[in-house]
């Protein structure tokens, strides 16, 4: 099968299952994670149909700016960001993901407001406390909400999470549903300068559960790109 016909695929999976669920395929927006991807991939990718670009890695992120390699589509970053890395991603994407500390969110606000623009963000839950994801706990994420919606040169667009990877489906479907139940409550407080209205959560392997419960954006790399080969480079 071709790029663009896995592209297609996922595409139209992803509006079946928005069908399924009761809600319009237009609701959901695919996110084509380019992790370890060639600028060339990227590409093509993007004439095949590819809207939106996430990126994991601050420096393949860099090395595919140079390149041009997202020209024509908007590009997100999803992975986990340093601080030291901040200054290399503001205004250079149209989505920071994956926000879970108030430092990087202070960081990020610092960089914002130095170069003179409002920087669109998701808070990141780590839905399922695992010590080894990054990520704020769900107890901790009203007052990180609160801060974020006070800083002049960030919006906060909603929720961003992953659930943990030997979940079953199940659990997963629990993890989806709480998260969905946190964006509401979180929308309900109606916080200044705040726009909550993107739930990004839903990968490869669970987007249609994913969707079934609220997600509005699902970021998809394997089904699109096939297996990950890391000995590809930027």
């Amino acid at each position: 099968m071709s790029l663009a016909e896995r592209i297609a695929l996922v595409n139209e999976k992803i509006a079946a299952a928005a069908r399924q669920a009761g809600r319009e395929p237009s609701e959901v927006t695919l996110v084509a994670a380019t992790k370890v991807q060639t600028s060339d991939t990227i590409r093509q990718a993007i004439a095949a149909g590819v809207t939106i670009c996430g990126e994991n890695r601050v420096q393949e992120m860099t090395a595919h700016l140079e390149e041009d390699a997202y020209a024509g589509a908007e590009l997100h970053f999803i992975g986990h960001l340093q601080r030291n890395k901040v200054k290399q991603v503001v205004g250079h994407v149209a989505l920071i993901q994956s926000v879970g500390s108030l430092e990087l969110l202070d960081e990020i606000e610092k960089v914002a407001a130095a170069r003179g623009l409002v920087q669109d963000i998701l808070v990141e839950i780590n839905i399922g406390e695992e010590t080894s994801k990054s990520g704020v706990d769900a107890d901790s994420l009203f007052p990180l909400l609160e801060a974020a919606a006070a800083k002049e040169n960030l919006r906060l667009r909603g929720l961003m999470a992953i659930p943990p990877a030997d979940a079953d489906d199940n659990e997963t479907r629990r993890f989806f549903a709480r998260m969905r139940e946190l964006l509401a409550k979180a929308d309900a407080q109606h916080y200044d300068r705040a726009q909550m209205d993107i739930l990004s959560m839903g990968m490869s392997h669970d987007y249609a559960a994913a969707i079934a419960e609220g997600a509005t954006i699902v970021r998809v790399g394997t089904a699109i790109y096939g297996a990950r080969d890391y000995s590809k480079k930027a």
